[in-house]
């Protein structure tokens, strides 16, 4: 039963602390699309969309209206792609027909962003695979609300090495096929270790073969009310600062399963999961930099910001998992640099290292992400951090990802501005010695030991 103590407290958290659904997620199976004549393929695909989609924007505001929840986007995510596309498209030009056509119908039907522009060769590629990859510059230029990932590697495969090669290549292609907007499509453009088939968020989002033929997930944030809550507790010891936290995150939570709830009735689709991820945007106050400065650090990548996340990160999931059934996709902290004040701040004061973005990455929910270097970064460079995050998260079983933008004519220093919830980015500077040799090697690391458990 809910009391108007609690009705109070969650209309305080919207007005005054930044609390927002950040988006409802319709997750649409393409497998029934699948069709060996690309015209027809194509019409399949938008025909499927625009069917079980049509209702989307119209029940997300309506929702918005009736609980006064702020829900900033509602998106659509598919089946990867390559798997759609492989019987039809036998080039990489072919596969951006179909990247056309997604973002035809994201646009008819009045979503932010379209995820699942996507392959999974965690351990080899497909001809359809690599053509689909193949395409991922001239779709993500040709395209407005289509989203990319490819996954790489995973604790149960290890990781494939010539996929690495191959997306370092294809980043740097992307930031020139598309440097008259700041190299966006590299924004719209991630690689991934262990992704997971549920997750709301762009630019990974896809519909994982495993799921039903459409499910609602929704994506939830409170960077801004978890800070406030912690301000109450400036100054008290460890245990009541992950008591606050977690019991913020639970609050937060039982917004996004009330919106969720909401949406899978209205639109007769499953419910599937809640991701209470801390995401975070430019604006002032919705920093998870900001929470873990509330904690006591003087900036962002000061020792103990490692420590800290990871604290936050745990209490967020505790919290979170007593709040709803099903939490999944990512569910932690997010920690995009572009997209977080406190995070730009800090790289601007020289408090916060690519470096020590990695290893924060550790221990959170994601990894390097909306992250700016040099235009000039070679590709065999940007592979070698692609290796490194996949290897953190192949070895401590967890989602780990690279969202890098080598910006197109930009060098240290420079800004980089997207503009809206992708904020802009100061170039980073990226270790300049040579892993090209490493990288060249082709072929796959071999996933870890404690891998088989069967």
């Amino acid at each position: 039963m809910i009391n108007i103590f609690e009705v109070n407290e969650t209309n305080k958290m919207i007005e005054q602390e930044m609390l927002d659904v950040r988006t409802i997620t319709l997750g649409i199976s393409l497998l029934d699309c699948c069709d060996a004549d690309l015209d027809r393929l194509n019409e399949k695909i938008y025909e499927k969309i625009t069917r079980v989609a049509k209702n989307l924007v119209s029940t997300g505001r309506d929702i918005e209206l009736e609980f006064g929840i702020p829900i900033v986007n509602k998106r659509i995510s598919v089946t990867p792609i390559a798997l759609v596309g492989g019987q039809a498209c036998k080039s990489p030009e072919d596969f951006v027909t179909i990247a056309k056509t997604l973002d035809r119908a994201a646009k008819d039907m009045g979503v932010n962003f379209l995820g699942g522009y996507s392959a999974l060769v965690s351990k080899g590629m497909t001809p359809a695979d690599e053509n689909l990859i193949r395409s991922i510059p001239a779709a993500l230029a040709a395209t407005e609300r289509v989203c990319s990932s490819v996954n790489i590697g995973s604790t149960r495969t290890g990781i494939n090495m010539d996929a690495v090669k191959l997306m370092g290549e294809i980043i740097l292609e992307t930031a020139a096929a598309t440097k008259d907007s700041g190299s966006f499509g590299c924004a719209k453009l991630v690689v991934f270790c262990n992704a997971p088939d549920d997750n709301p968020f762009m630019a990974g989002a896809f519909h994982g073969v495993t799921e039903a033929d459409a499910v609602v997930n929704v994506g939830v944030s409170g960077p801004g009310v978890v800070k406030r809550a912690l301000e109450s507790v400036r100054g008290q010891n460890f245990e009541i600062l992950c008591e606050t936290v977690k019991r913020t995150a639970f609050k937060v939570t039982r917004v996004g399963q009330l919106v969720a709830q909401e949406a899978s009735e209205r639109l007769g689709v499953p419910f599937g999961i809640v991701d209470l991820s801390l995401a975070p945007t430019p604006a002032v106050g919705d920093s998870v930099a900001g929470i873990l400065e509330e904690m006591g650090l003087e900036s962002v990548g000061a020792p103990g910001t490692t420590a800290a996340l990871a604290l936050l990160n745990d209490q967020v999931k505790k919290g979170g998992v007593m709040a709803s059934s099903f939490v999944g996709g990512l569910s932690g902290a997010f920690i995009p640099v572009s997209e977080d004040q406190g995070m730009i701040d800090a790289v601007l004061r020289g408090a916060l290292t690519l470096e020590k973005l990695e290893a924060m990455t550790c221990v959170c929910s994601v990894g390097l992400d909306m992250i700016a270097i040099p235009g000039n970064t070679p590709a065999t460079t940007i592979a070698g951090v692609i290796a490194d995050e996949a290897a953190i998260g192949m070895i401590n079983q967890k989602t780990t990802a690279v969202r890098l933008i080598p910006a197109y004519g930009k060098d240290v220093g420079d800004i980089v501005e997207f503009g809206g919830l992708w904020g802009y980015a100061p170039v980073q500077p990226i270790n300049r010695f040579s892993c090209e040799a490493f990288v060249n090697r082709g072929g796959r690391i071999p996933a870890p030991i404690h891998s088989f458990k069967n």
